[in-house]
C-alpha cells in the first residue's frame, strides 16, 4: 500500500483534486473532518474549555469561528490547540492507513492535510503530493467563496508559501486551469502512484 500524503495552500483546489482521486478509487481521508468529529468529543471539548474558556455555542458545541479568531491571532494559543488536536489526527490516520492495508493492500491511500510540511509529518509519508495555484488565483478563488480579499491574504500569509511547499513535493498537480484540465492531470499522477504501489 502506497501512503501519501497530499496538500496545497488554502484557495489552492486540495478538496477538489482529493475528490477526483477518490473517483478514480483511491482511498481519501480528510484530516479537517477529523477535526470536525473529533471537535464533538467530550474530553476534546474539556481540553478545549481549560485552555481556551468560553468558545462554545449554546447547544454546547464548540464555536469553530470564535476558536479560529483566537488562534489565529495568537501563535502562543494556535501552538496549544494544535497540541490538543495533532496527535489525535494522526491517530485516526493511522487507524485509516491500517484499516486501509487490511482490505486492500496493493491501494493508494491518501491524506489531505493542510499543514502536512509544517507540522513536520510529510516524513511519514511514502510520497507527497502538493496541489498548486499561483497567490493570485488562490485570493481569486477566496473571495469567490464570499471572504473579503484582505482577510484571503492574510490567511494566505499565514501558511507556509505554496513555492516553499512544492520543494517538498514528489509529484505538483498545478491547478490552474478548468476542471477537465485538472482531472486528466490527477489522472495521469493517480497512474503514477498505482504503478509504485504495485511495486512496493
Amino acid at each position: 500500500m502506497l501512503r501519501v500524503g497530499l496538500t496545497g495552500s488554502i484557495g489552492t483546489g486540495k478538496s477538489t483534486v482529493s475528490q477526483i482521486f477518490k473517483k478514480l478509487g483511491a482511498y481519501v481521508i480528510d484530516a479537517d473532518k477529523v477535526v470536525h468529529k473529533l471537535l464533538k468529543r467530550e474530553d476534546i471539548k474539556e481540553k478545549i474549555r481549560e485552555e481556551f474558556g468560553d468558545v462554545f455555542t449554546e447547544e454546547g458545541e464548540v464555536n469553530r469561528k470564535k476558536l479560529a479568531k483566537i488562534v489565529f491571532n495568537d501563535k502562543e494559543k494556535k501552538k496549544k490547540l494544535e497540541a490538543i488536536l495533532h496527535p489525535e489526527v494522526f491517530k485516526e490516520i493511522q487507524k485509516f492507513f491500517d484499516e486501509v492495508e487490511k482490505k486492500d493492500p496493493d491501494a493508494v491511500a491518501i491524506a489531505e492535510i493542510p499543514l502536512l510540511i509544517e507540522t513536520g509529518s510529510y516524513k511519514n509519508y511514502d510520497t507527497v503530493v502538493v496541489v498548486y495555484a499561483p497567490e493570485e488565483l488562490q485570493i481569486e478563488r477566496l473571495v469567490r467563496k464570499g471572504m473579503d480579499r484582505e482577510e484571503a491574504i492574510k490567511r494566505i500569509k499565514s501558511q507556509l508559501p505554496i513555492d516553499e511547499k512544492i520543494k517538498y513535493a514528489d509529484f505538483v498537480i498545478y491547478n490552474t486551469g478548468n476542471l477537465q484540465q485538472l482531472e486528466k492531470e490527477v489522472k495521469d499522477v493517480f497512474q503514477r502512484l498505482k504503478n509504485i504501489s504495485s511495486k512496493h
